[in-house]
């Protein structure tokens, strides 16, 4: 295979913690009388930074927030509802799949590391990454490259022997501009996204085998 490595997104592809997310918020927003744009909502994920949720809802109520009460507040509702989630589907047979072909598997993610390292532990599937670039290791996350660039340089692969697996348009521009291939798995927040961008785009992981999509990857 010329495809040497696979390396997933974290949230919303390994998990749906982008619809916890978006639930914490609303809730929050629910709160005050409002209700949380969905479209502006979406615009943000796989990113950082491109909404200020926060500013919007003392827009739209016309008072002042304390925003480090409101940002805890949140936290803990988005924990709490992450904790009680499990694995999309398909996602472990993958990473079995991954090690099995002798695949490098990485993980490159706009999060930060110490969310992300948690809810592996507990997912029980830590063990299967060999390299995790995050929030922590780049000045700009996606749709910057270089989380991208950093992962296929720790797993000691070229961009174009390696295969990102994303569920947002942002995380799949990141893909793309570092020179890997590009796989879709929209979740429920994202399967509105235009994907035209992607090598190949799935419902979910279970739809074909690692072996099936580098076979079409490198075939196409």
């Amino acid at each position: 295979m010329a495809i040497k490595a696979v390396i997933f997104d974290f949230d919303g592809t390994l998990m749906d913690t982008e619809s916890c997310a978006y639930d914490a918020f609303c809730e929050i927003y629910a709160e005050h009388g409002q209700q949380l744009n969905s479209e502006a909502w979406a615009a943000n994920i796989g990113t950082i930074g491109t909404f200020d949720f926060y500013a919007e809802l003392e827009r739209l109520t016309g008072k002042p927030m304390d925003r480090h009460s409101t940002k805890q507040r949140f936290e803990e509702t988005h924990s709490a509802k992450v904790a009680g989630i499990k694995l999309l589907p398909g996602v472990l047979e993958r990473l079995e799949e991954a090690r099995r072909l002798g695949l490098a598997i990485g993980l490159a993610s706009s999060s930060d590391r110490a969310w992300i390292e948690r809810h592996l532990e507990s997912q029980g599937i830590r063990s299967y990454f060999q390299a995790i670039r995050s929030s922590d290791d780049v000045e700009n996350v996606k749709p910057d490259p270089a989380l991208y660039r950093l992962a296929v340089e720790a797993l000691g692969v070229r961009p174009h022997e390696a295969v990102a697996i994303e569920d947002s348009v942002n995380g799949l521009r990141a893909a793309k501009a570092a020179g890997l291939y590009g796989v879709a798995v929209p979740n429920p927040m994202t399967s509105g996204m235009d994907f035209g961008l992607a090598d190949l785009k799935l419902s979910n992981l279970k739809e074909q085998t690692l072996e099936q999509i580098i076979e079409r990857l490198e075939r196409d």
